[in-house]
Order: structure tokens, then C-alpha cells, then sequence
């Protein structure tokens, strides 16, 4: 396997040198048909996956690709197509002292690896993204969905690429659903020196230790769960509205995970959740995300709090940072809110559903980086898979 996968990377690597914007824009839009063309193949694919899966009733709706789902693919594709390239001049070449002129240029990481859960749209999500950026894939899915992530690669992704007259080898494919292709993935540097790592905590968390020690970088989303903060200003019919818009799937990051509810807040939400069928969990596992639990993905926390002061700790230091929403009539909270809390997305009267590369910034994502360092984070996309290059003109005279 070890021998299959470095030869995808090696594959992936050498073909970004023939990647252009036009060229690739024309594959996407190439994509876009082909999945149109192609749904019934892409179908059966996907039913043989669903048939065969043991999976949870949550990861079985992220594995299936119902009709409205496949024409999904095609005008995601489509969209980001049609969306500009990515501005390679980061500033304009400005003048040293010494006569040195310089500009910044953002150029292509070069290939790169994605491991991801058994969820066949993130497979065009990432390749997508990482074409448009002019970086290579190497795509590793779970084993339940390989099926239909080799149809899009095999009958979608690398057929557009050869119509746009570009090397189909900028799309690779782990073949197997051994996870040793997981490890392997991440043990590459010189070929995919980046790896997108999208799954459960406890996987990502160990792919992202084993890429370390082989010098990888990593982005990973691992951990997820939004939290609504009900504050003491807050109108009861606005947080009902919001309960129940962020619980329109169960098996999504970015779903209501804990509800914070102000002591002074005239809201009770009990019989809202109840009329959902979502169940209130033990308030003490504030950062247990529901979403990736199979036995009670129906599932919140609910916690009582004292202070919005309460409520942007539990928030900061208890979960996963990945997004949080105030519910309130004061401007003044809300402004304190936005300002204290830290993770990637802060929202104000708003849910949390939102926190997605697409609805945030019209590009899909190839994930949400929660990570506290420089670099992308929160839904990255395509205009933040890049590396910063500076580049220096001199006339032969200047000396440090």
C-alpha cells in the first residue's frame, strides 16, 4: 500500500508545476457537467456504500447522496469555477534603502494530502478547493465511502482535468480502506509536506501526533459543537427561533452542542428541545460535542450561568472554539461578547449553522481550523492554501 499511495503523492507533486487558473477553471466547469452526466453512475456507487455501511443513522446521512445532494456537487463546482483566482501579489513591490525592490507573491504549496470521514461531498470540496489554490490532492476517505469518492475521482475529477488539458494525476486517490493508508498519508513530507485532516477527535488527534514526528504540518478539523448564549436581554421568541434553526442536522460541526442560559433571561427552552426530540445532557460535559456521538447525537447541554462574564469562559476555555452566538437586545453585550470570545466564528442574534465556508465567504471549505496559531483558521478555503514567497530585485550593488 505504502508503494501506492507515495506513488499518487509523487504523481500529484509533479503535476502542480502544470496547473493554471484558466486550466483549471475550465476542469471545474468540466466537473460540473460530468457529475450532471454521470449521477446515476455516481448513485449506484454511492447506494453500494450506504448498503454495505455499519454506520450510525448521523454518519449514514453524511455518507448519502441523494439526488438533491448530487446536484449539489455540480453547482458547487460550477460556482467555484466561475469565482476569481486567487491574487498571487499579496503588496506591491515597494523600495528598500538600499535599492533592494521587493514584493510578496503567494505561491502554490505544491500537493497536498487530505484523510477525511466517510463523506463523499468533501471529497470535491477539498480537491476543489486545492485545484483553484493550483495545489495537487491526494485524497484517503473512510472505508465506507470509497466507493463513491473513487467514481467522482475516477469518473468526474480526473476526466475533466485531461478535457482541460491538464494531468489528471493532479487528483490522487488512497485505493484502499486499510487505515494504514491514513498513516502513510501523513508520513511524506518532501511530496505532501500539508495534510487536511477532517474526522473524529480521537483519529485526527493521532494522525496529527504521527504527522508531527515525520515533519508534516496539518489542518485539521477534529472537534466541533456551536454554543448559544441566551443573554439576560434576550427575546425568548429569538431564542426559540435559533434553537431550533440550529438543530436542523443533528450530524454537523457546527450545530447547537451548548446552550448557556442567563439567570436573568426570561427563556425556557425545555419544551422547545422536548418538541424537537433533542435530550438534555449532564451539564458537567460542557465540551462534549453530540454530534460525534452515536448514542445520543440527539443531544445538548444545557447550562444555567450567572453573567455573560460566565458564559465567554465556558466558551473559551470548555470547547472547541469553534463558533459561538449571543441571543440578546443589548448592543453593549453583544459588543463585549464579540470582543472576549476567541474562537473562529462570533455571532450576534445569529446561529452557528453559519459558521461554513460557503455561507460565510461564497467558497466551499476544506474544513474549519480551530488551531490558536498564525495561519488559516476557522472555514479555510481556497484563498488561504498558499505559501508566502518574497521576491527581491537588486541591481548587483548592494551588500548587507
Amino acid at each position: 500500500m505504502r508503494e501506492q499511495v507515495e506513488h499518487e503523492a509523487r504523481a500529484a507533486h509533479e503535476a502542480v508545476a502544470r496547473l493554471t487558473d484558466d486550466g483549471v477553471a475550465r476542469a471545474l466547469e468540466q466537473a460540473a457537467q460530468l457529475v450532471v452526466e454521470r449521477r446515476d453512475a455516481i448513485a449506484a456507487a454511492n447506494v453500494a456504500d450506504v448498503e454495505a455501511a455499519d454506520l450510525n443513522e448521523g454518519a449514514l446521512d453524511r455518507l448519502r447522496l441523494d439526488d438533491g445532494r448530487i446536484s449539489a456537487l455540480a453547482e458547487q463546482l460550477a460556482y467555484l469555477a466561475a469565482l476569481p483566482p486567487l491574487d498571487r501579489d499579496e503588496d506591491g513591490w515597494w523600495e528598500l534603502a538600499n535599492g533592494l525592490r521587493v514584493s510578496v507573491r503567494r505561491i502554490p504549496i505544491g500537493a497536498v494530502g487530505a484523510n477525511f470521514e466517510a463523506r463523499p461531498n468533501v471529497a470535491v470540496d477539498i480537491a476543489g478547493q486545492l485545484l483553484k489554490s493550483l495545489n495537487g490532492a491526494v485524497l484517503r476517505t473512510g472505508g465506507a465511502a470509497l466507493r463513491t469518492v473513487t467514481a467522482l475521482v475516477d469518473d468526474v475529477l480526473r476526466p475533466a482535468l485531461i478535457a482541460a488539458g491538464l494531468p489528471p494525476e493532479a487528483v490522487g486517490l488512497v485505493r484502499s480502506p486499510n487505515r494504514e493508508g491514513a498513516r502513510i498519508l501523513v508520513s511524506l513530507p518532501h511530496v505532501l509536506p500539508l495534510v487536511i485532516l477532517r474526522g473524529s477527535g480521537e483519529t485526527t488527534a493521532t494522525l496529527a501526533r504521527e504527522a508531527a514526528q515525520h515533519g508534516v504540518r496539518t489542518l485539521a478539523h477534529a472537534e466541533g459543537g456551536g454554543v448559544l448564549y441566551a443573554g439576560a436581554a434576550a427575546d425568548a421568541a429569538m431564542v426559540e427561533a435559533l434553537v431550533e434553526a440550529s438543530l436542523d442536522r443533528l450530524g454537523v460541526c457546527n450545530r447547537l452542542n451548548l446552550l448557556l442560559v442567563d439567570r436573568a433571561a426570561n427563556v425556557d427552552v425545555l419544551p422547545l428541545l422536548e418538541r424537537l426530540g433533542v435530550a438534555v445532557r449532564e451539564p458537567e460535559r460542557i465540551g462534549h460535542e453530540w454530534a460525534n456521538d452515536p448514542e445520543r447525537v440527539a443531544s445538548v447541554t444545557v447550562r444555567t450561568v450567572d453573567s455573560l462574564d460566565e458564559a465567554v469562559a465556558l466558551a473559551n476555555s470548555e470547547t472547541s472554539g469553534l463558533a459561538a452566538a449571543i441571543v440578546t437586545d443589548d448592543r453593549s453585550a453583544a459588543d463585549r461578547f464579540l470582543a472576549t470570545y476567541r474562537g473562529t466564528a462570533a455571532f450576534w442574534n445569529a446561529t452557528t449553522r453559519f459558521t461554513d465556508g460557503f455561507a460565510l465567504t461564497g467558497s466551499p471549505e476544506t474544513g474549519i481550523n480551530v488551531d490558536c496559531v498564525p495561519g488559516p483558521r476557522g472555514p479555510v478555503t481556497y484563498r488561504d492554501l498558499w505559501l508566502r514567497q518574497y521576491r527581491v530585485a537588486g541591481d548587483g550593488t548592494q551588500r548587507r
